[in-house]
């Protein structure tokens, strides 16, 4: 069953209960999003708080289960993405992003180009034949054959989706492991990397950034690259780095925003509609149910604790079975 029709099922009953009126599915929305948030949140104070304790040689026994579990709910938020240039060397962070916590950068740019047709698992350019590769490639050499491109990263500059070359078919054509163009449309850019070099991007202040470009010995290069952040925009050093497709990041996204749906009734409450286009259940484990209801009876006005959740769902469902009997 959906966590979040548990939660608003609770909270309604906890209502109810306390004779706090009526809490409309809109109000109950905004209530879940905000609980989630600070929950969210306390997530990384809590691991913070346990690595100072490790630091300070003050954690006890079972410090090492509590901070796993911390991490892999952590680690369901984390995902990879490319980043969108704008212009010159600046790109734009995702929208969705929390917390970074690597930059990438592939430096060997073998090719750039637009697909001319489609065709599931490849790449097309039929505008390579009979013509030079890009420079990037064997220069004077013709089309795709020539260069040893199984395994290169492939990277669809509109969509931003990635793929790896399986094997060269000819001069035009590229086997992928995965469907990343589209099979309709066609004239597609791509760009492909070396996928055997990669280079993390470290973060530097606007500040050392000054002293580290006023020397040739400690300026960023395409393999020691930096970066600056501000605000949804990061800008790489050095300036050269601008292929489509060659900064990634990997990142912490924020929880997807939770949304109790329903159908209207002529009569009595809206019903619990998970069907709904828009539907988004709780993102959080399963274990802070108790914890969810609490934040939430707290926004309406109800001061309630964790453990006192739990109690009342017990209560509750004791007297359902008594009325049962």
């Amino acid at each position: 069953m959906a966590m979040i029709n548990n939660v608003r099922n609770t909270v309604l009953a906890i209502i109810n209960k306390n004779n706090y009126g009526y809490l409309s599915p809109q109000d109950f929305n905004l209530y879940a999003q905000q609980a989630q948030m600070d929950l969210f949140e306390d997530y990384f104070y809590q691991y913070n708080q346990w690595i100072n304790k490790e630091n300070q040689r003050l954690s006890g026994s079972g410090y090492a289960d509590i901070v796993k579990s911390l991490v892999e709910v952590i680690d369901s938020f984390s995902v990879e993405s490319f980043l969108i240039g704008q212009t010159a060397n600046q790109w734009s962070l995702p929208l969705d992003y929390y917390l970074i916590n690597k930059i990438y950068h592939y430096p060997t740019l073998l090719g750039i180009g637009t697909t001319t047709s489609s065709n599931t698992n490849q790449l097309i350019n039929t505008a390579l034949l009979g013509q030079p590769s890009p420079p990037a490639f064997n220069t004077g050499a013709t089309g795709f054959t020539v260069f040893p491109l199984t395994g290169s990263l492939v990277v669809n500059t509109d969509t931003l989706v990635e793929s790896f070359v399986n094997s060269v078919v000819d001069a035009t054509t590229l086997n992928l492991a995965t469907n990343i163009f589209s099979v309709v449309l066609g004239a597609e850019n791509y760009s492909i990397f070396d996928a055997s070099t990669i280079a993390e991007v470290e973060r530097v202040s606007q500040n050392k950034l000054f002293y580290l470009t006023s020397s040739t010995l400690t300026a960023p290069s395409t393999l020691f690259p930096a970066y600056v952040l501000s605000g949804n925009t990061i800008t790489v050093y050095p300036t050269t780095i601008q292929a489509a497709g060659a900064v990634k990041t990997q990142y912490v996204r924020y929880p997807k925003v939770p949304k109790w749906t329903y159908v209207n009734v002529n009569i009595g409450e809206p019903v619990f509609n998970s069907s709904a286009v828009d539907y988004q259940d709780f993102e959080l484990p399963l274990s802070d149910e108790p914890g969810l209801v609490a934040k939430i009876c707290q926004y309406v006005g109800i001061e309630i604790r964790e453990p006192a959740v739990s109690q009342f769902g017990q209560n509750e469902e004791v007297q359902d079975n008594q009325i049962q009997v």
